[in-house]
C-alpha cells in the first residue's frame, strides 16, 4: 500500500502556496441564529462557501482539500439537525458530483459509512467512482469522521493483514491503513467559527500543520478569508524541528524554485 513521507519522520517539501488545506467548516447554525433563521438555513447557506473554498484552491493551485462535514461527535446534535444533514449531503452529493467530474476534480470521502443509509452510501460510492480517474484538486469529505476512530481503524487494518506485526510495527507500517494515506499532511489548518481547538479531525495528520482560527462564521468565509488564510500561512517559518539558522543556511546552499520555506 503506497503512502507518503511523515513530517515526523523526514522534512516535506514547502511551497509559497499550500499544497494541502484542511478546512473545519465550524458556525452554520451561530450564522443562521443572527439572522432569526432555523439553524439548517446555516448548513444551507454553508454549502455555497464550499463550493467557494473549492473554486480558490482550484485557481490557486492547491492540490487537496479536506473539509470536516461531520464528525462521529456530531449524532449527538438534535434529530432534526442531523437527520436535515443527511438529507442536505445527499443532495449536495447528486447535484455537485456532475459539475465536480467537469472541472477534473476528484472526491473522496472518509469516515465511518455504517451509520448511513444505504441511498447515501450508494450515493457516496457512484460519486467517487465517477471522479476516480480526475487529476485536479482533490476534495475530501470527512463525515462520521473522527481522528481517533481514524487510529483505531487503522490499527485494526494492520493487525487484520499482518498480525506478526502486533508488538513491533512502525510508523511506516500503519500509516498506509490511515483515511488520508494517498495525500500529503496538511499544511494549512482552517477553523472558521471563533473556536480554537482541532476537535478530533485528523490527529495524526495534522502533527505539524500551521494552524489558522477565524471567527468568521462558515457561511461568510468567502475568498478573500481563504486568501487571508494562505497569506498566514505564508507569513510562517516552518522548522520541522530545526532552527531558523539551519533554513537560512539550507536556503543559502540550495536556491528554492518555489520561494522562501515557511514555519
Amino acid at each position: 500500500m503506497a503512502t507518503l513521507p511523515s513530517s515526523t519522520r523526514s522534512i516535506p517539501d514547502v511551497s509559497s502556496v499550500p499544497r494541502h488545506i484542511a478546512i473545519i467548516m465550524d458556525g452554520n447554525g451561530r450564522w443562521a441564529k443572527k439572522r432569526f433563521m432555523p439553524r439548517v438555513m446555516g448548513h444551507q447557506r454553508g454549502v455555497e462557501s464550499l463550493r467557494e473554498a473549492v473554486r480558490v484552491c482550484r485557481d490557486l493551485g492547491v492540490e487537496y482539500l479536506t473539509v470536516f462535514a461531520f464528525s462521529s461527535e456530531n449524532w449527538r446534535r438534535p434529530v432534526d439537525e442531523v437527520s436535515f444533514l443527511m438529507s442536505l449531503f445527499l443532495k449536495m452529493l447528486e447535484r455537485e458530483i456532475v459539475n465536480l467530474h467537469k472541472n477534473n476534480i476528484r472526491l473522496k470521502i472518509i469516515g465511518d459509512r455504517s451509520r448511513f443509509d444505504d441511498a447515501l452510501q450508494r450515493t457516496m460510492q457512484s460519486a467517487e467512482q465517477l471522479t476516480a480517474g480526475n487529476t485536479g484538486l482533490t476534495l475530501t469529505i470527512a463525515a462520521n469522521y473522527g481522528g481517533r476512530w481514524d487510529m483505531m481503524h487503522a490499527v485494526h487494518g494492520l493487525l487484520r493483514d499482518r498480525p506478526d506485526l502486533a508488538t513491533t510495527f512502525s510508523e511506516e507500517d500503519l500509516m498506509p491503513y490511515l483515511s488520508m494515506s494517498e495525500a500529503p499532511e496538511p499544511d494549512l489548518f482552517i477553523r472558521t467559527g471563533g473556536e480554537k481547538r482541532i476537535s478530533n479531525f485528523m490527529l495524526w495528520q495534522l502533527a505539524y500543520t500551521e494552524l489558522h482560527f477565524t471567527d468568521t462564521l462558515w457561511p461568510a468565509f468567502d475568498r478573500k478569508e481563504l486568501e487571508r488564510a494562505i497569506s498566514s500561512y505564508q507569513q510562517r517559518e516552518r522548522r520541522f524541528g530545526r532552527t531558523s539558522e539551519q533554513l537560512s543556511g539550507a536556503q543559502e546552499q540550495i536556491p528554492s524554485k518555489q520561494g522562501k520555506p515557511r514555519a
